[in-house]
């Protein structure tokens, strides 16, 4: 098990946990090895022991290993130590654009562009090694607070070599492709069509499908027609939304082929976003994606229209509508058989020798259509032309026949689809069944998260036990108890009568059991005077005999001079004692106190303000402010100068400085004084010293023109070039000469971006 402070590997030291997903935990650490801050992801205790689960997170590591890009968070090391698999990757200071959408609600098209590009062109990177990644999400990009964009976990990435994909490994469902939801073939273009959802949300602030189970919007992903940003947003761009809907077609054969792709048209709308220039394909191209897939989608089509769509495209002949068409059979098969179908009588059967026509007018005897003494116009001659003789058929004759078949093909064609109905209810029934009973096992309990042994407890034999040690033995079990008393010759006094449930009963912790005690003739009940004035509860309890004794406190629940609580309780039997101690209320139990003012102030400072006046700091999130210096405390749930209970939750938001924006540069740099020709470095960097352009240029003026640099307003242009100075140089007769010498020279100054 991982503890904060224990290090694995000889050199990972573990700092604190800062994610979890369901596999896996994500720790901060310190590689003591190179100085460094890494984050370690280590595989849950649970499935540790799973040979599956230790090869698939072995599988990730494998995969995101081999891939470095500027857009893809870098893996370091993989390893295993005392039974602890662990991956060390590059550590992101930064937050996942899920939760960025969530915070902005919706993105500008801008930023929307801005983070898709750089996705893409990691995803594109790994494509070209190979790599599918398929589960493209929101919560899959992190966004370093630095602007830059970077795609994690390659939890079940897939290499394209790979013969098969186990369809119990899907992504994300919410974001997951149709032939992913049918447990088909992924390729580059299932994260195209992931990458498209992810898109609709952060143009719209939401998923195009949404339901009660996973199920549910898988289906939604099969079967439902993707829904247009525009319904949402309607000042979209033309460009944006036909960029949506290419990258979500139901058929992967109208998505975009390759992200490259996506990157250009994606870099088109950056610059005219109005403009209608995305190809939406109306037909699918003969392609590998459509072998495999489109014999599914479109037997649903079929099933609504009453023809098989594929068949269409290859023969001019309609077929009769067939439950089995496209399920068992490859297109290729299909065609094969329906050329068979077109060379022998329909009672043929496969490598028998065909019976010749009779003069009979028995339909049994000839193939359908044929006359007697005619050629059969089905059977092709030798040369592949019809007979002379042949007519065409009308074409009512083109139909479905309704003549009654052969025995034998009638029976054969009937078994078959007896035998498909009946796989088909069969596994409905399963289904239904494996429902109801999760049903119930939820409604009793039997599923409970918890386990049994948590959640379920027996009541215990309380039957002639003391009223006080019943009370006791529920409690121990975390159980609620409501007492009543009975007089009974049976039970002594004070002693439990009966419970409900009884004894053995299998109940729920902190449900209630009702005891009845036994109570004596002559005995006096306790009143119920909860809730009553003090001055009411001493009236009542004085009358019936009782002496009063008091106790105050404050409670925040009851108003001041109510009566909370009473010893003892009411309804309890007051032959043993006559007196009674009710607990009033002797006014709030929290004291009002002065919100501080908390803005410009640091996290640290913000809590020991909170904790000095006896409030509590509830949670403490980052937002942007063009007012509050970066790190500062910038907005506070409780306004300065409120009052406010003792105890209460402030909720605090850091500022992350102004909100950055993209800026561009369009400087044209001048030549230098000193310049006199010759090759110049020029070089445009941000004043942390980060490169946006090194250039060589041998002439003035150079024009920088740069678009796309996150978050930094201004920058800092510097010129190094050669000039030639005069220096003394001596020979080897020792006579002084002055000559003149080449030398670097270097001048810098800032610009400010646009």
């Amino acid at each position: 098990m991982v503890k904060i402070g224990m290090i694995i590997g000889s050199r990972y030291e573990i700092q604190e946990l800062i994610g979890t997903g369901g596999m896996s935990d994500v720790y901060r650490a310190k590689d003591n090895k190179l100085n460094r801050n890494v984050a370690v992801k280590v595989l849950k205790q649970e499935f540790a022991e799973n040979r599956d689960f230790v090869s698939k997170f072995r599988r990730e590591a494998e995969a995101a290993a081999n891939l470095m890009h500027p857009n893809i968070v870098t893996v370091y090391d993989v390893g295993e130590d005392s039974g602890i698999s662990y991956i060390v990757m590059e550590l992101v200071d930064g937050y996942t654009l899920k939760q960025y959408i969530e915070k902005k609600s919706r993105l500008t098209i801008t930023e929307c562009i801005s983070i898709a590009i750089p996705i893409a062109s990691g995803i594109e990177a790994a494509h070209n090694k190979g790599i599918i990644h398929r589960d493209i999400k929101p919560q899959n990009v992190i966004i370093s607070k630095d602007g830059k964009v970077k795609v994690t976990d390659f939890g079940i990435a897939k290499t394209t070599t790979s013969n098969t994909i186990s369809s119990n490994v899907m992504g994300s469902v919410h974001y997951t492709s149709p032939e992913q939801a049918r447990g088909g073939f992924s390729d580059e273009k299932s994260d195209i069509y992931s990458l498209g959802i992810t898109l609709f949300e952060m143009v719209t602030g939401r998923v195009p499908f949404n339901g009660d189970t996973t199920v549910a919007i898988a289906i939604k992903h099969i079967q439902e027609d993707m829904p247009s940003p525009k319904t949402y947003v309607e000042d979209l761009p033309i460009s944006i939304e036909q960029i949506i809907l290419k990258c979500t077609q139901k058929s992967p054969d109208r998505r975009y082929q390759k992200m490259s792709e996506v990157i250009e048209d994606l870099k088109k709308a950056y610059i005219s976003p109005n403009e209608n220039f995305v190809k939406l394909d109306t037909y699918e191209s003969n392609s590998v994606t459509k072998t495999n897939l489109d014999p599914i989608y479109k037997r649903e089509r079929r099933d609504t229209e009453g023809f098989d769509e594929i068949e269409k495209t290859e023969s001019p002949r309609p077929r009769v509508k067939s439950r089995d068409d496209g399920y068992s059979m490859p297109p290729n098969v299909k065609k094969e058989k329906a050329q068979e179908n077109g060379r022998r009588p329909q009672n043929a059967k496969p490598g028998k020798p065909q019976p010749k026509p009779s003069s009979g007018n028995k339909p049994s005897a000839k193939p359908q259509n044929a006359k007697p003494g005619k050629p059969n116009p089905n059977k092709p001659l030798a040369s592949g032309k019809p007979s002379s003789t042949s007519k065409p058929r009308p074409s009512s004759q083109l139909r479905p026949s309704n003549k009654p078949k052969s025995q034998s093909g009638e029976k054969s064609e009937n078994k078959q689809t007896e035998m498909i109905k009946t796989v088909i209810i069969c596994g409905a029934a399963i289904v239904i069944g494996i429902l109801l009973l999760a049903l119930l096992g939820k409604v009793l309990g039997v599923f409970s998260d918890k386990g049994d042994k948590d959640e379920f407890v027996k009541v215990p034999a309380c039957t002639n036990k003391l009223e006080s040690e019943v009370k006791r033995d529920l409690e121990d079990l975390g159980l609620e108890y409501e007492i009543s008393y009975e007089v009974s010759a049976n039970v002594a006094p004070n002693r439990v009568i009966s419970t409900d449930p009884n004894a053995d009963t299998s109940i729920k912790k902190g449900s209630t059991v009702k005891i009845v005690v036994c109570r004596s003739e002559d005995s006096i009940v306790v009143p119920d005077v909860s809730g009553m004035t003090e001055a009411e509860a001493t009236a009542k309890l004085e009358s019936e005999g009782f002496t009063v004794e008091k106790v105050f406190e404050k409670n925040d629940d009851f108003e001041k001079g109510r009566v909370v609580s009473q010893t003892p309780d009411a309804g309890s039997s007051g032959s043993d004692t006559k007196t009674v101690t009710i607990v009033v209320c002797s006014g709030s139990g929290k004291e009002k106190v002065k919100m501080p003012d908390l803005t410009g102030k640091t996290e640290e400072e913000a809590r020991n303000l909170v904790q000095s006046v006896g409030m509590t700091v509830k949670e403490v999130s980052e937002t942007y402010s063009n007012t509050v210096e970066n790190g500062k405390v910038c907005y506070q749930s409780y306004t300065a100068g409120s009052v406010v209970k003792e105890g209460a939750e402030v909720t605090l938001k850091l500022s992350l400085g102004p909100e950055p924006r993209y800026y561009s540069c369009n400087h044209v740099v001048q030549a230098p004084a000193k310049y006199t020709g010759g090759p110049a470095t020029i070089i445009l960097k941000t004043p942390d010293g980060t490169e946006l352009l090194h250039e060589t240029s041998p002439i003035f003026p150079y024009n920088i023109s740069l678009t796309q640099i996150y978050g930094v307003p201004k920058g800092i242009v510097e010129i190094t070039y050669q000039v030639m100075i005069q220096e003394e140089v001596v020979d080897g007769n020792g006579n002084v000469t002055i000559q003149n010498v080449p030398a670097q020279d270097s001048v810098s100054y800032e610009v400010d971006f646009q």
